[in-house]
């Protein structure tokens, strides 16, 4: 993408952007309005192809949106619930079809049966009630069962003032290298899958000389399955402002972004009304406290593009292009957003810096592994009798988890997918050899990533799966690099032909697919959908053999 329209995009500050602009062009009718775009191409002095492009990428601003009433989830746990077809149903009641599209992951995988309707997401035993819910002006809270072993992010906030006593030491104390040494020896690694370490980060940004920098959380990664990052924007959202402020200060940002989901709306009302109580206390805006530190907050409404939880993609989205991954080198945070240094974390691994704040990097650090410290929350989907959100320190046996915390599976169960659409698939009988921490899951071919947990039943075909996995994958690329483009659209192909058409695959090809995928992509999304497809090939072949041929 063009450096040229970085510093054009914030020419006009970054209170209202070309990206917000642009996704109101949509609100009236769920596409963004052509002629506007030219109007937001001539302020910003860029071409009508850069606002076009943005626009026609977003599933709720493409043409496609235009006139959509309802959403129903199409994610990998709503399907694997086989809840789906008799959502879609109960609203063809209500609704015309060509007002029905598709959401991907509301995170309601604890009980399913999601949808959404008129800026409001519903799930469960809410489909009954669909004729009350039109026109409902009141949002829609879930809830669902959360545990812990170790509480770190699950422990209440409390009185406000005190949670904050941490970050208004650093504050006024300005004990900066203190701070940052203790979140380097704390071996904090980001928990949106990367496991890249947060201090080094924060290190490498604040090295980095700049008039302006950035502290982006990145709560768009949408990885089907899981909701830990709702819950901590709806029920901890003071744990993950305070995590984005004391990066911010350490690397000197003056701004906190916050990406938030266009399938979570929810999170955005809590994240605000979090900010305001902020506010209220006076650790907000310019000078805080006579420390001559400056920091503010801005909340950024995505559109639904799951390639968003790539952290450059996202940049160019909040920028107002369209939003395809960057070649790095330059990474973030020497030339990041706008061009400037920005951090960029999940919304669990910034939640996590107010305990190392206030306990000290040490004490962090003696929880996990050597290797994966501190704890990991977990999402368990609707097959667990006690499904939701679990909190566990590195290293807690998989069957602690399962057994244990989530009261084991309600009906039989022949795989898991651990960590997203692009994480590995667990047969059942690996569960005793794995461990909570990221080299557990590398060392036996699995990726922990998120630690959502999606349960493939007993009668759900293998083969089905796959293909949805391509689907999604399809779907979902930016485009930018051809392994991805064209390498998930021919998987889906494969393997929908195979079980449609029963025309069947030749395996080499199908191999020699995988691999150009995993070593050609240039982002993870391509590069990281062979790993699930290689486990079930792997431990399923038995039951994939029949829709593959050997030359």
């Amino acid at each position: 993408m063009s450096k040229n329209l970085s510093e054009l995009s914030l020419r006009q500050g970054i209170i209202d952007g070309l990206f917000e602009r642009i996704s109101r062009t949509a609100v009236e009718t769920g596409r963004a309005d052509p002629k506007l775009l030219q109007q937001l191409a001539d302020d910003f002095l860029i071409g009508s192809a850069s606002t076009y492009g943005a626009a026609s990428f977003y599933d709720f601003m493409k043409a496609e949106n235009q006139g959509k009433k309802a959403y129903v989830c199409n994610g990998s746990a709503c399907l694997c619930a086989g809840t789906q077809k008799a959502v879609h149903k109960a609203l063809s009641r209500h609704f015309d079809s060509t007002q029905i599209g598709h959401m991907t992951c509301l995170g309601r995988c604890h009980e399913n049966a999601a949808f959404h309707i008129d800026g409001k997401n519903y799930s469960g035993s809410d489909l009954t009630d669909i004729e009350k819910i039109i026109g409902q002006s009141q949002k829609n809270r879930d809830s669902y069962s959360v545990k812990a072993n170790v509480e770190l992010l699950t422990q209440e906030i409390g009185d406000l003032k005190s949670f904050y006593e941490p970050l208004i030491r650093l504050i006024d104390s300005k004990n900066l290298d203190k701070a940052l040494e203790d979140i380097k020896s704390s071996g904090l690694r980001g928990r949106g899958g990367a496991g890249f370490p947060i201090g080094l980060k924060l290190q490498i940004c604040r090295d980095v000389a700049a008039d302006l920098k950035f502290i982006i959380c990145n709560a768009d990664e949408g990885d089907p399955g899981a909701y830990s990052d709702r819950y901590l924007l709806e029920e901890r959202s003071h744990a993950v402002l305070q995590g984005m402020m004391i990066a911010g200060i350490l690397v000197g940002a003056s701004w906190g972004i916050l990406y938030i989901r266009a399938e979570y709306p929810e999170s955005v009302d809590q994240v605000q009304k979090a900010i305001e109580e902020l506010q209220n206390l006076d650790l907000l805006g310019a000078d805080i406290r006579g420390s001559g530190i400056n920091f503010g907050f801005k909340i950024i409404k995505a559109q639904g593009a799951y390639i968003c939880g790539e952290e450059t993609a996202l940049i160019n989205s909040i920028e107002g292009q369209r939003p395809e991954v960057r070649t790095r080198p330059p990474y973030p945070t020497v030339e990041g957003l706008f061009n400037k240094p920005t951090v960029v974390n999940n919304v669990e691994t910034l939640a996590s810096l107010h305990y190392i704040l206030k306990n000290g990097g040490e004490s962090y650090r003696s929880l996990g592994t050597e290797k994966s410290s501190g704890t990991k929350l977990i999402s368990l989907d609707s097959f667990f009798n006690v499904p939701g959100i679990v909190e566990v320190e590195m290293g807690t046996p998989l069957r602690t988890v399962i057994d244990e915390m989530g009261g084991g599976f309600r009906t039989a169960v022949k795989a898991m997918q651990i960590g997203g659409p692009l994480g590995g698939i667990v047969p059942v009988d690996k569960i005793d050899e794995l461990t909570v921490d990221f080299e557990s899951f590398a060392r036996n071919g699995f990726l922990l990533g998120h630690a959502s947990i999606v349960c493939i039943p007993e009668g759900f075909e293998m083969i089905k799966y796959l293909e949805h996995l391509f689907d999604f994958a399809q779907y979902e690329s930016c485009g930018k690099c051809f392994p991805c483009r064209l390498g998930t659209k021919r998987g889906q192909e494969l393997l929908e032909g195979a079980i449609v058409r029963g025309q069947k695959i030749d395996k080499q090809l199908f191999v020699d697919l995988l691999d150009t995928l995993e070593q050609g992509s240039l982002c993870a999304h391509g590069g990281g959908i062979p790993l699930p497809v290689k486990n079930a090939l792997r431990y399923f072949s038995k039951e994939l053999e029949p829709y593959f041929i050997h030359n």
